[in-house]
């Protein structure tokens, strides 16, 4: 079906089911599908459409963008970054006095202090930062999900993974991607929960997602936000 809103057109498909509610799906190569109870009316379809209409535009531009590629990192003021789900803008101070460059995040920006203003040390800084705030994260997140397990993780390490975002292996040592500090905090828990799961079922079997629905109903949402997102996590 075709359906024009506000000057814009798109394009999608209905697809008809024995469920209760509507749903809708942007694949990887930004195909949109709507998912309706048997029944429904195409002006109900329409409806929730045009309600979501700036939001599903949204997504459409980043999997259209996403086909070309990520963008190259500049390293220049002003360029946007995310953190914690949200892009910020960063910001140079250059201080040749400092012991290390760091990073501190002020709620609007990412200002970068460094000694010189060079790409290869404003992106060391930055990587630094993923690194320390995806720690305190996850640590953060695993005390507040303990509860749910008789074990603890042995012990829990920050990698630059190219291929998982956390992996638990059958001593029970986790390991966690630094671009999951990108990620909203709620994506993080889920990252955390799936990881702790595995100290229960080390495989993905049907008692693995059985008990991560339990302790997270809404975890496919979390999932969704890392494979629309991923190709955006760089630095």
């Amino acid at each position: 079906m075709i359906h024009t809103y506000k000057g814009k057109t798109i394009r999608f498909e209905i697809k008809y089911k024995n469920r209760t509610s509507i749903g809708m799906t942007i694949d990887s190569y930004g195909n949109l599908e709507v998912q309706a109870p048997k029944g429904t009316p195409d002006e109900r379809v329409l409806q929730l459409l045009e309600q979501n209409w700036e939001s599903i535009q949204q997504k459409l531009k980043e999997m259209k963008d996403r086909l070309h590629g990520p963008q190259k990192k500049l390293y220049e003021p002003g360029e946007s970054f995310l953190y914690l789900g949200s892009t910020y803008p960063i910001q140079f101070c250059e201080n040749k006095n400092i012991e290390q460059d760091y990073v501190v995040f002020d709620g609007e920006t990412l200002q970068i202090y460094v000694k010189q203003l060079e790409d290869g040390s404003i992106k060391h800084a930055l990587k630094r930062f993923y690194y320390q705030q995806c720690k305190a994260l996850v640590e953060k997140s695993i005390s507040s999900y303990q509860s749910h397990f008789k074990t603890k993780p042995r012990s829990i390490r920050i990698t630059d993974s190219k291929t998982t975002w956390g992996t638990c292996d059958s001593r029970q040592q986790l390991t966690f991607n630094w671009r999951l500090a990108m990620a909203p905090r709620e994506v993080v828990d889920y990252v955390v929960v799936h990881e702790m799961c595995h100290m229960v079922h080390l495989n993905h079997d049907r008692s693995f997602w059985r008990l991560v629905g339990k302790i997270m109903p809404d975890y496919k949402e979390k999932e969704n936000w890392l494979v629309f997102s991923n190709w955006k996590m760089t630095v």
